[in-house]
């Protein structure tokens, strides 16, 4: 059904009082956001297009108030997806009255197509609307914002956009709802215009609800079999959610649960979309339900409810789940259901955790691992994710809310997340209290009511805190590492013009958004990231380290600065942090840096104290890195005694752009297999005889052909021979190494082991300096975690061990 403002429908509310299931409520009042009363109603801009019925778009407006309202002056302005208002013909100047409980049409710009023309419109306009992504605005006579719509993917809405639309839908206000929130206000479907002459229907009898069970109107298949009929039934509330954007709770048939289903059951839990339901039941209630049996995204519900409460209900079992149903199929049967999922789960996805407030879990004791990083590329790698995919569910917060877009949401405490449960990849955790299986978007663990902040007592999981506060030891004279340190730039986006900027919950700028220079935009948010990467680095206590993403200062194009003054200013912080002169830096080689160098580059601090250069920095000036970073090569040798060795710094092409050679490795394989194939023939070439370490962020994972290249030039692997199921990073729930240290045969014989620090590629993205204050909550703290969005790597050295290096 295509739900209308409650003038238009006559839906009935449901209320506590006496009534039958067949009798007739008052209809509940037209509910406005205060300040509000005239509203945009329904707005559509696929007329005329492909597939469209209606020659023209429109935009239709309501005003629920009991008194006319004189609409001179007032103005309509439909803008682009990207907030451009375009020309003249986007702004509208309206005249005229609008009635109480009235609609007022007004005609936009025409289509090539379409066979029916709008009902007589009350103004015609000229503006030429998107079918899929665009927002409209309503001014009054003075300039101020009466209301805003946008739908699909727009920078203009209120609290979230509507959906984005089709040539054959529109977006209409639901049950005359003004919550200031375009997403939950909204529903898609064809569109209804309505002018000012247009007058209630008289309605046809409504025919007597089917009286089912639950499991009847769930039916055994994917979508209940009596869609858009009336039903009735009973039900115990097992979840309610008057906040968050829900609206609506969750209903059980009495007595049942506490059995595990077969494929082909029917569910015996349903949802039930309801403002005044939410608001008013409670878990444990008892009722007798009728409404309209519908599918909203996957998810089988009832809609234009009411209800009255009743007694002698048996209670809700929660059903115990022993494992993870894999399928669909099996995971069908629990639809709208109170589970309890036994055993052991390891947070295997975090990220949308500061979007969505969710987390992606598998079921077992390990997270899921990227398949390229444990096999190889194509059949093996096909298999290893459908695996996944079988494994995987996400705990959602039993929320709609969108953390980063939706303004309440901001000032609500993130759910689940605090420093003394940080819910890291690879944590793992057991549900202590039942929860729902439902579908909204994907397959869902859902509390019974709204988690909000880390303390909430709806919380149905327990986890660990896992954090590694200390860098695991390797042993040896000597440690080495590698760390990409996110874009760390001395350069800031204040600083250049007309550089765009991602701001926090106030409008603050905090970073740079696709500008030249790719850090912070303020100094104090610069001053928040250099404070925790001068944690990690401080706290790794290498000989060593080779950074990655730093700034190339010489490579901006409105500065002249030296090409060293990000990776020395660096310097000069982590000497002060310790009060000594702890690092020092590889100077940039003379006359041998690239003209077409990328805006990041690789860089080496050392610990002047115990390690002493050999001759001066060496780059590799190869065509096949002209698309990435030119690698690094430095020669070092422990002050005291031992064997020398040459450390190399790579930074590989990203997976994010360039050619897909259909392998399943990610955009740009093949520039990354030509890199390998260049450091190692110059490895081969310039470096025979020595100890040979390659270090840094080769953009590929553990089984890739890049990878493959490099072990077959003689190289090892030294974090996943020493730790198997180690990673540096997380991406779309999956975790993987694309950081490594590779040893050739004379270099791995100095060494004495090697890990990865696990400080921030399991950790939360809101930890990190780039959202601070973007919550309520502030999770910044000066510290290692979330440092960056990868894991560096150490690996210990035996030096002095004459005789079985090479010198």
């Amino acid at each position: 059904m295509h739900a209308r403002s409650l003038a238009r429908t006559g839906l009935a509310a449901l209320t506590t009082g006496a009534l039958t299931l067949t009798g007739v409520l008052a209809a509940a009042p037209l509910a406005q956001a205060a300040g509000t009363p005239l509203v945009i109603n329904e707005v559509y801009g696929g007329g005329g297009n492909s597939g469209a019925t209606y020659t023209h778009d429109f935009v239709e407006l309501f005003n629920g108030t009991d008194a006319a309202i004189d609409l001179s002056g007032y103005v309509v302005q439909y803008y682009s997806a990207a907030g451009n208002p375009g020309s003249a013909a986007n702004t509208c100047t309206l005249s005229g009255t609008i009635a109480p409980g009235s609609h007022f049409l007004i005609q936009q710009a025409a289509g090539a197509g379409g066979t029916t023309p709008l009902p007589t419109p009350d103004q015609q306009c000229s503006a030429a609307m998107a079918g899929t992504a665009g927002s409209v605005r309503l001014f009054d006579a003075a300039g101020g914002t009466v209301d805003t719509v946008g739908y699909g993917n727009v920078v203009i809405y209120e609290g979230a956009p509507a959906q984005a639309l089709t040539n054959a839908t529109s977006a209409s206000r639901t049950d005359g709802i003004d919550t200031d929130n375009n997403a939950a206000d909204f529903t898609r479907g064809a569109p209804t215009p309505q002018n000012s002459s247009w007058t209630e229907p008289e309605p046809e009898p409504e025919p007597d609800p089917l009286e089912l069970t639950i499991a009847d109107i769930q039916g055994t298949g994917t979508e209940t079999p009596y869609r858009g009929q009336v039903v009735a039934t009973t039900g115990v509330v097992t979840a309610a959610y008057p906040t968050g954007g829900f609206r609506g709770v969750y209903l059980q048939t009495p007595g049942s649960g506490g059995v595990e289903k077969a494929p082909g059951d029917a569910s015996d839990g349903i949802f039930v979309f309801s403002d005044w339901v939410a608001g008013n039941l409670e878990i444990g209630d008892c009722v007798e339900i009728e409404g309209t049996a519908a599918e909203f995204n996957g998810l089988t519900q009832l809609t234009n409810a009411f209800a009255e409460r009743i007694e002698g209900c048996e209670p809700v079992l929660p059903t115990a789940l022993t494992t993870l149903p894999a399928t669909d199929a099996e995971k069908e049967v629990y639809e709208g259901m109170l589970v309890h999922p036994q055993g052991t789960y390891t947070i295997t996805n975090n990220y949308q955790l500061n979007q969505f407030g969710q987390l992606g879990l598998a079921v077992g004791d390990e997270p899921l691992y990227t398949a390229t990083d444990v096999v190889r590329p194509g059949a093996e790698a096909l298999a290893y994710e459908a695996e996944n995919l079988r494994r995987y569910i996400t705990l959602d917060d039993g929320s709609s809310w969108n953390y980063m877009t939706n303004a309440t949401a901001k000032e609500t405490p993130l759910p689940y997340l605090s420093a003394d449960a940080p819910r890291r990849t690879g944590s793992q955790l057991s549900f202590t209290d039942p929860v729902i299986l439902d579908y909204r978007f994907q397959w869902n663990f859902q509390p019974v009511a709204q988690v909000v902040g880390a303390d909430s007592p709806v919380i149905p999981i327990s986890s660990e805190n896992d954090r590694e506060y200390d860098v695991p030891q390797v042993g040896g004279n000597l440690q080495i590492g590698a760390f990409n340190v996110l874009n760390y730039f001395t350069d800031l986006g204040q600083d250049e013009e007309g550089c765009a900027f991602y701001a926090d919950r106030e409008g603050n700028p905090v970073t740079t958004n696709w500008c030249e220079v790719r850090g912070a935009w303020t100094t104090a948010a610069f001053e928040d990231q250099q404070a925790k990467i001068v944690a990690a680095i401080n706290g790794m206590d290498a000989d060593v380290l080779a950074l990655q993403e730093i700034e190339a200062n010489s490579a901006l194009s409105y500065k002249d600065l030296p090409r060293d003054t990000a990776i020395a200013d660096l310097v000069d912080a982590l000497n002060a942090d310790v009060g000594a002169t702890r690092w020092a830096y590889v100077p940039s080689p003379v006359g041998q840096v690239p003209s077409n160098e990328d805006i990041i580059r690789t860089g080496f601090i050392y610990n002047p104290n115990t390690v002493q250069l050999l001759g001066s920095s060496q780059i590799l000036l190869d065509d096949a890195f002209a698309n990435a970073r030119y690698p690094l090569a430095q020669k070092f040798k422990a002050r005291q005694t031992g064997n020398p060795f040459v450390a190399i710094n790579n930074h590989y092409k990203s997976k994010g752009s360039g050619e897909d050679d259909g392998t399943g490795q990610g955009l740009a394989n093949p520039s990354r297999e030509a890199q390998s194939r260049a450091l190692t023939s110059w490895v081969s070439s310039n470096f025979r005889g020595d100890a040979v370490f390659l270090m840094g962020d080769f953009n590929a994972y553990a089984k890739e052909t890049p990878i493959q290249i490099i072990e077959g030039a003689g190289f090892t692997n030294l974090a996943k021979t020493y730790e198997p199921t180690s990673t540096t990073y997380q991406f779309s729930g999956r975790l993987g190494s694309l950081d490594h240290v590779f040893a050739n045969a004379h270099a791995q014989r100095l060494v004495t082991g090697a890990a990865v620090w696990d400080i921030n590629g399991d950790e939360s993205v809101a930890f990190e300096y780039s959202r601070r204050n973007y919550n309520i909550t502030d999770f910044y703290a000066p510290d290692q975690f979330a440092s960056s969005d990868h894991d560096p790597i150490v690996v210990g050295l035996n030096t002095g061990n004459r005789g079985r290096g090479n010198n």
